[in-house]
């Protein structure tokens, strides 16, 4: 492993800060390998499809998924060397795990995309925008294939694990575009959908982590209910960011939920209001934003709404619960990264 220099280091997805010189480098090494591998994963013989399954990776991101099942995977005793150091080629495993989680990912938002009829993604245009809903769609299903194909060398357990997080995201947007039954809450049936879509994954992130490098039963199950408080947070927050931010900070048209009529967790908070002078906001959150001006007086109405106090206050409430799980694991710089990055996910601006 390259020796780096001992100084204080700022992770580059979501801005977590890592004290620990060994964690840094290993933690630096680790995401470099994943990209190389993520980058051969999407190759393909055909130079348009290679372009095509390329896009998104090419367009960077935050490579969350990676980043936590990386640090997860430092956790484990294969992954240390007698003097506390890190094994150059412990982390295999872990490197192909992070990988397939990515990948997953990525699928994922091809097909979110077209669904959403999304312009933008991570600042460039959407695949669907540049290459047609059939494309991508078609895309999508060729980078889940590409993760079933790398998940199949981790051995029967990852491949049945891999299966499992795939039923969960696909139920989790099938609970979304059918929305909530009329005996269910808005709230709950939402914050469930976000334990599904996306919690899911974050949670075998870390679950593919610690198992990966060697933890017992017990931590692993620690690093998955970890995954899935902090995936929900991680959501929470990019909702706020959406509303929040604008497109040069988060990579996207600000408002696109919105537009969108993606019912978010600050929307549904302000639909609940009873405030005579929240009449105008609900009557616009009720109807069709696709109009430039009613959709710029929904938005700027819902910033300023105590719905957004209360959404934060939700999404911080999930950060905590996150950190809250790591527990019973004994203190450790990596414990630490992981505490740290529960709070760098609701603290971030894109």
């Amino acid at each position: 492993m390259t020796s780096r220099a001992p100084e204080r280091a700022r992770s580059s997805s979501v801005g977590v800060q890592l004290d620990d010189p060994a964690v840094t480098t290993a933690l630096t090494d680790g995401l470099t390998r994943a990209e190389q591998v993520l980058e051969q994963a999407v190759a393909h013989a055909d130079g348009y499809i290679s372009g095509v399954s390329g896009h998104l990776v090419a367009a960077g991101g935050k490579r969350f998924r990676p980043l936590l099942t990386l640090l997860a995977g430092q956790l484990g005793p294969w992954a240390r060397t007698p003097d506390g150091g890190y094994r150059e080629r412990a982390l295999d495993d872990v490197v192909k795990a992070a990988v397939v989680v990515e990948l997953t990912h990525l699928a994922s938002l091809y097909h979110d995309d077209v669904m959403d009829e999304a312009m933008l993604r991570r600042g460039a245009d959407s695949a669907n925008a540049r290459y047609g809903n059939t494309v991508a769609i078609l895309t999508g299903d060729l980078l889940f294939s590409r993760a079933s194909q790398l998940v199949s060398e981790l051995g029967a357990e990852a491949v049945r694990l891999q299966a499992v997080t795939f039923e969960r995201l696909c139920t989790g947007q099938i609970r979304e575009t059918v929305g909530p039954s009329s005996d269910e809450d808005p709230v709950d049936h939402y914050l469930g959908v976000l334990g599904e879509k996306t919690g899911s994954l974050i949670a075998t992130a870390g679950h593919f982590g610690a198992q990966y490098s060697g933890c017992d039963e017990g931590v692993v199950a620690v690093l998955r209910q970890y995954g899935e408080h902090i995936g929900v947070a991680f959501q929470l927050a990019d909702d706020l960011i959406d509303l929040v931010s604008d497109s040069t900070e988060s990579g996207k048209t600000p408002g696109t939920d919105l537009r969108e009529g993606v019912p978010t967790l600050p929307v549904l908070l302000a639909r609940r209001s009873t405030a005579p002078g929240d009449a105008r906001l609900r009557e616009l959150l009720a109807g069709d934003l696709d109009d430039d001006a009613r959709h710029l007086e929904a938005l700027t109405l819902l910033r300023a709404h105590p719905a957004m106090a209360e959404a934060q206050a939700e999404t911080e409430r999930w950060a905590q619960q996150a950190r809250s799980c790591l527990d019973p694991l004994p203190e450790s710089p990596v414990k630490t990264a992981l505490q740290d990055l529960a709070l760098a996910v609701v603290r971030r601006t894109g």
